[in-house]
């Protein structure tokens, strides 16, 4: 284990010395966080039924969604990855005494937590000091935002195991870019961050329901507005992990089994 929670340490600080990041960074999520926000209000406005899902609830989630982007939003990948996939840099990964699968999953969450650490903080102040209707609301409840704190945490451990998923077929087609864009973008629509899954016909909230997409994105930022309840909120952890499990269990099985098969090819 010391192995891997040292890659995550420099990994992370390696990846917090991009400071020009931080100002793109801000700037695009402050931009879509003001876009989606008015976008939905006329949206409301003309509404009859916003399926329970108030307008101040929204509005905290537009907020949320974009402070948190990194940990939450599938469509991000890593090239040097993807090229050891498809360029044969794979071949020095296996030569390392440590799992293959273990290494690349610490690699990918701690390029997510240097991602967010540079703009969440000033996200949600911006969010904050915003006029009403909107600005980001404080939590429901001091129990609410504590439940928001692990479903957050446990959302971006299920996003990168999902994640891990998508690389591992990747050694079955060798081809990156179309099979990244459809899959980010169907999962990215099925976890709540394209349209939020409460403003969706109740067929499709119920196919949410049974994809692990939506316990990555809808699920952790409805606990802290209160859209979820304490109860539902202590059951969707408990999903969470489950999920967490079974795909990691299925994801190292599979990993272990491309690479003992695969054919390095490259320079």
């Amino acid at each position: 284990m010391k192995p891997y929670v040292s890659l995550l340490r420099v990994r992370f600080l390696n990846g917090i010395q991009y400071r020009a990041s931080f100002f793109w960074g801000l700037a695009n999520q402050f931009f879509f966080a003001v876009m989606l926000v008015f976008i939905y209000g006329a949206f409301y406005a003309g509404a009859e039924n916003s399926g329970g899902f108030s307008y101040r609830d929204l509005v905290t989630y537009v907020w949320l969604m974009q402070a948190f982007i990194p940990l939450i939003w599938l469509f991000d990948w890593d090239n040097e990855l993807l090229d050891m996939i498809t360029k044969g840099g794979i071949g020095y990964e296996l030569c390392r005494p440590v799992s293959v699968y273990k290494l690349w999953y610490v690699k990918l969450l701690s390029r997510r937590l240097a991602e967010c650490a540079l703009c969440f903080a000033p996200t949600l102040i911006i969010g904050f000091l915003m006029p009403r209707p909107y600005n980001l609301s404080l939590p429901q409840s001091p129990a609410a935002f504590l439940f928001f704190v692990a479903a957050l945490a446990l959302g971006a451990i299920l996003l990168v195991s999902i994640s891990m998923m998508i690389y591992i077929s990747i050694f079955k087609t060798m081809h990156s870019g179309g099979s990244i864009l459809l899959l980010g973008m169907v999962g990215g629509f099925f976890a709540g961050a394209v349209i939020p899954i409460p403003l969706m016909p109740e067929w499709l909230q119920n196919v949410c329901d049974f994809l692990p997409f939506k316990w990555t994105t809808d699920f952790p930022l409805r606990v802290y507005s209160g859209s979820v309840g304490i109860n539902d909120a202590a059951f969707g952890i408990l999903v969470q992990i489950l999920w967490i499990i079974v795909l990691m269990l299925i994801g190292s099985l599979i990993m272990k089994r491309v690479t003992r098969l695969s054919c390095v090819q490259g320079g």
